[in-house]
């Protein structure tokens, strides 16, 4: 089966938002515009009234086809405060579990007149598989798919870096640990160099940093003062023990003595470094306790940045859908 070009399916024909499935093929504008808008929506949470309307009357469903707390909970969140009316699907308790196909769940769905889907599961493509066959109005969020992508997270980490280093120009940044398993690894580089970093390191051991990386614009590096050295952000990864088949590595223990971040080694970064983590953290496997709670630790900020970003792509792909049907209801007005 032929797949659609990710740019032409996530974008309508004035190249607004209509899906969110990968930062692949979208440009530092559209980069930009989600950043500025979560920009415009992180004061209200500090309101007394955390709401506004843009997705008001819409039905927003939350289809977690693997375990989540952080991503779906801020997805829910963000819909809640954008004013629209959530469904969180219990897969386990769900048809899909009793053998009906993906296909025919989202098709009873769509039945349901539902606007938009979120879609986290294992199988790399998902997101974009769903997209191609649910029909032109419903809008796809990918909330993480397989290994290839975790959008919304790579932006919630630009919005972060962007509000605590001014913007991208000039920085080194440096991803360590599991780079081989992260759909965040990838989804961060793509925002990274499309935003114009000066230099996006990868750091880990050979087993978890293959060398492919490279020709998507990294610097591969195996140890880890050459790859901190000098850098202005450092965002450590968790180890998905879960995704690993054979040893690919001797022991935590051992990754932590050669790759974990202390006080120690975070003072080969700059002054001013800031260290993030997607979540979950493993503490004394890939981050000291010292370093994840300490002053240059910027985590739970990028907790707080996600529900913004969310209601940002959420609401940009709302708009984007509207568009599109309000374009199509021309189109068939003007060939009667």
């Amino acid at each position: 089966m032929m797949r659609s070009e990710p740019r032409a399916l996530q974008l309508n024909e004035h190249g607004q938002l209509k899906h969110f499935l990968t930062l692949d093929g979208l440009d530092k504008t559209i980069l930009t515009e989600i950043l500025d808008r979560a920009d415009s929506f992180l004061s209200m949470g500090e309101q007394s009234v955390k709401k506004v309307p843009l997705l008001r009357g819409k039905t927003v469903v939350n289809l977690f086809f693997e375990n989540s707390t952080r991503t779906r909970t801020t997805f829910e969140l963000a819909a809640k405060r954008l004013s629209a009316d959530v469904i969180n699907l219990n897969i386990e308790t769900s048809a899909t579990s009793k053998g009906e196909s993906l296909l025919d769940t989202l098709k009873n769905l769509e039945a349901m007149q539902s606007d938009m889907f979120i879609v986290r599961h294992s199988d790399s493509g998902a997101a974009h598989f769903i997209a191609e066959h649910c029909t032109p109005n419903v809008a796809i969020i990918n909330a993480g798919d397989g290994r290839h992508a975790h959008p919304t997270q790579a932006m919630l980490d630009m919005l972060t870096i962007r509000r605590h280093k001014g913007g991208f120009d000039g920085l080194k940044v440096a991803i360590v640990g599991d780079i081989l398993h992260s759909r965040v690894a990838r989804s961060q580089l793509q925002a990274l160099t499309t935003l114009g970093v000066s230099e996006v390191r990868l750091v880990g051991p050979k087993t978890l940093v293959p060398s492919f990386f490279a020709d998507m614009g990294a610097t591969i590096c195996h140890d880890l003062e050459v790859g901190l050295k000098e850098v202005d952000v450092i965002v450590m990864l968790r180890l998905q023990k879960e995704r690993m088949k054979g040893a690919l590595l001797p022991s935590e223990s051992e990754f932590y003595r050669l790759y974990g971040l202390t006080e120690e080694t975070l003072a080969w970064a700059k002054s001013d470094a800031i260290v993030m983590h997607p979540g979950p953290i493993n503490r004394g496997v890939e981050i000291s306790s010292e370093v994840a709670d300490g002053t240059h630790s910027v985590i739970l900020n990028q907790v707080t940045n996600g529900i913004a970003v969310r209601m940002a792509v959420m609401s940009m792909a709302m708009s984007g859908q509207v568009q599109s049907q309000n374009d199509d209801e021309s189109v068939a007005r003007e060939g009667k």
